[in-house]
C-alpha cells in the first residue's frame, strides 16, 4: 500500500525519453492506483472526458473517476496507445466504460469529434478535464524557437479552448470543467518560459470562463500542481534534472499522480464543491507562497 512514508524520493535513476514519452518506461513507475482511497459513489451515473488521460495525472484522475462511478473517455496522442490501453484496463476493472480517443488537441476538428464520440458512446457529458500538455526546457529566450512556442500554446491553451467550446453544446446545469495548470503559472519558471506562460493563461481562462458560465450552472475550476512524477519529466528534461525532480519541495520529493487526483474528484463532485467555481487549487508538497 502506497502511504506517504513509502512515496519514492530523489535521487531517481537518471532517465530521458523522446517526447511525449511513455509512463510504462519510467523508473520508478508513477503511482496512480490510490490504494488508500475509498470511493463513495460521488460521480455515479456521470460521464467524463479527460485529455492527456493516458498517463500521469490524467490517468490517476480517470481511474478515480471510474471508481467513483463515472464512465471515462480519454484523449491522448497515437504514440501513447500502450499507456492508454493500460489506463482503459483500470477503468474497466472498476466496472465502468472506457472510450479511447487517439488524436491531437491542437486540431480543432479532433476536439469536436472527441466530444461528439463521447456523447454518442455514453449518452451525455458531465465533466470535462482539460489536462493535455506539452513541455520542453530552454536555457534562454534565444533558444526558444517559434515552433516550440506555437506547439506549447496550441496544445496547452488553444486545446483547452477548443475542447471547452465543443463540450458546451452538451454540458447542462450541474456540469463541470476542470483545467490543469501548474505552479509555474503562478510563479513563472526560468527554463519553462513558454510552458509557464500557457499555465498562467489557463488560470485566467479558468476564472474568466467560470464568470461566463456561472449563470448556466456550470462550474469551472483549476488544479495547479507542483512537481509531480510523470512522463513529462523524462520527456522534457535532462537525466540529471529528472533524478532531482521534486527535491526542492518541503516534503523533499515530487508528488505522485494519485496524490493529485483526489483534488479533481473534489472539484467534479457537486456534493463536495457546489459553491466553488473560478478557483485555482494548488497541490504543492508543502510550499505555501502561491496558495
Amino acid at each position: 500500500m502506497a502511504t506517504a512514508e513509502k512515496r519514492p524520493k530523489p535521487p531517481f535513476p537518471p532517465q530521458e525519453q523522446p517526447a511525449p514519452g511513455l509512463e510504462s518506461e519510467m523508473q520508478p513507475r508513477p503511482q496512480f492506483a490510490a490504494a488508500e482511497y475509498r470511493p463513495a459513489g460521488k460521480l455515479e451515473g456521470k460521464s467524463a472526458l479527460i485529455t492527456g488521460g493516458d498517463s500521469g495525472i490524467g490517468r490517476a484522475v480517470a481511474v478515480l473517476y471510474a471508481r467513483e462511478g463515472a464512465n471515462v473517455a480519454i484523449v491522448y496522442l497515437p504514440s501513447e496507445q500502450s499507456d492508454a490501453e493500460e489506463t482503459a484496463r483500470h477503468i474497466r476493472a472498476a466496472d465502468r466504460k472506457a472510450l479511447l480517443l487517439p488524436g491531437d488537441v491542437r486540431d480543432k476538428a479532433f476536439c469536436r469529434d472527441s466530444v461528439e464520440k463521447t456523447v454518442r458512446e455514453f449518452g451525455h457529458l458531465d465533466i470535462l478535464v482539460n489536462n493535455a500538455a506539452h513541455q520542453a526546457t530552454c536555457d534562454s529566450l534565444e533558444e526558444l524557437d517559434d515552433e516550440q512556442w506555437d506547439r506549447t500554446f496550441r496544445t496547452n491553451i488553444d486545446g483547452y479552448f477548443h475542447m471547452a467550446k465543443a463540450a458546451l453544446a452538451h454540458l447542462k446545469e450541474g456540469a463541470v470543467i476542470i483545467n490543469t495548470s501548474s505552479i509555474t503559472g503562478l510563479e513563472g519558471s526560468k527554463h519553462l518560459i513558454d510552458y509557464a506562460s500557457t499555465k498562467g493563461a489557463i488560470n485566467a481562462f479558468t476564472k474568466s470562463l467560470a464568470q461566463n458560465l456561472v449563470e448556466r450552472g456550470i462550474r469551472v475550476n483549476c488544479v495547479a500542481p507542483g512537481p509531480i512524477w510523470t512522463v513529462l519529466q523524462p520527456a522534457s528534461k535532462s537525466g540529471k534534472q529528472v533524478s532531482r525532480h521534486g527535491d526542492d519541495t518541503p516534503m523533499g520529493r515530487p508528488g505522485q499522480p494519485d496524490e493529485v487526483a483526489p483534488a479533481y474528484v473534489f472539484l467534479a463532485s457537486n456534493a463536495d464543491s457546489s459553491y466553488i467555481t473560478g478557483e485555482v487549487l494548488t497541490v504543492l508538497g508543502g510550499k505555501t507562497i502561491a496558495g
